[in-house]
Parts: structure tokens; sequence; C-alpha cells
């Protein structure tokens, strides 16, 4: 009788970035509000299934009205993100922690993002480029989150399978692309509709390397 094969071991740990390392899905939701306001339409027509998670260009075409470009919406949308990210953005409770922490135990990072390089690069100034192996943003992937697209690009970048991958989440949307590219998933606080065999926790602080190397070793019984 041949011996079990052993237990996959963890290979990286893929972040979201917007309301999952940095507090900015409310800096988002004021960009989305302000420019649909220039558009004519009241809050309550604008749904937030196409604001959390999704990428400039997804927004701009569910804002979008007659006789205004897609994209002039898309290029308002991020300039106004940039105005505000440009204010000062702070890591989330638990973010640089277990950044640190996963570093320590030479466990790489990618930050998987819906957001542009020109979001992008304000943030990193603020938690540290140094914290991530790879950065995969809005305009490196062919299709966009909930495609599977954007995680399938950053554990090919890290040279790994994506099922020793865990990504980190907090929209429906991402937990989709997640879960499509085939990595195992962690929800952290804010994510809804979070989908079977998915772990949800209600902050980064409740996630450790030895946490995540039981998720993707199979021993976290989810369901």
């Amino acid at each position: 009788m041949l011996p079990e094969p052993p237990p996959p071991e963890l290979g990286a740990v893929l972040f979201d970035m917007d309301g999952t390392v940095v507090d900015t899905e409310g800096l988002w939701r004021r960009a989305c509000a302000a420019v649909a306001a220039e558009l004519g339409l009241r809050p309550g027509e604008v749904d937030p299934e196409h604001v959390h998670g999704r990428p400039a260009e997804h927004t701009a075409a569910h804002l979008q009205r007659p006789g205004v470009p897609l994209g002039w919406i898309s290029e308002r949308l991020t300039g106004e993100f940039a105005r505000l990210i440009a204010l000062g953005v702070t890591p989330l409770p638990g973010a640089l922690a277990l950044l640190d922490g996963l570093a320590s135990a030479g466990v790489p990072t990618a930050l998987v993002t819906a957001s542009s390089r020109r979001i992008v690069e304000p943030v990193l100034r603020t938690v540290g480029a140094e914290r991530f192996r790879l950065v995969v943003a809005a305009e490196d992937a062919p299709r966009g989150k909930p495609a599977p697209d954007p995680y399938l690009l950053a554990a090919a970048g890290l040279g790994l399978d994506p099922a020793v991958c865990v990504a980190v989440e907090d929209s429906p949307v991402g937990l989709a692309s997640a879960l499509a590219a085939g990595c195992r998933a962690v929800a952290v606080a804010g994510a809804r509709a979070v989908p079977y065999g998915v772990l949800s926790v209600n902050s980064l602080e409740k996630i450790d390397v030895t946490l995540l190397r039981r998720l993707v070793a199979g021993e976290i019984s989810i369901g």
C-alpha cells in the first residue's frame, strides 16, 4: 500500500487592497457618489453591486448616461479616487502585522487589486511596497475580478499553483475571482454572501501564518 502524499504547503498569500489591506472603500464610494451626482444620478440609483470590488471601467459602464463618453466617466472616477487617496489612507487593523509575519516566515505575498496603478502607488507608499513580491493592478489582467485572471496572473508571476495560494478578500466579486482561479480564500470583515468553502474572519488580526498553513493543508473544517 502506497503512503499517502503529504498535505500541500502554503505557497503564497495574495491580498486584495481596497477594504482589505487599507481602509479605502469609503473613499471609493465617495468618488462614485461625486461622479454620479455630476451625471445627475441620485444616491439610490447607484447599485452597490456595481461599485464594491469593481474596477473603474465596470462602475463607469453602470453610471454611463446617453451622450457621455465611457472613457470620461472612468477617468473622472479614477481621478476623484486618486485625489481622495492622496489625502491619506490608513492600513486596516492587523494588515501590517500579518504582512510582516508572513515575511518572517518566508511566505511571499502579492497585491491583487481592481484599482489602477495610479491608485496603487500612493497606497504602497503608505504600507510599504517592499512588503509585496508582486503587484497585479487593473491594467495587468485581460479581465478584472470576478474573472479569475488577476489571481491566475499573480500565482503564475510567483511561479506557484493557485491551489497553494490563499487569497484574502473583502468582497463577493473578489472572492469569486479567487475561487475561480483555484485559490483558497479568506473573507474578512465586510464581505457579504461568503461562498461555501471560504474561511470567514472579522478582522485580519484573526489571521496568522499557522492558520493559513492549516487552511491550505485542509486541516480546517469550513462549511
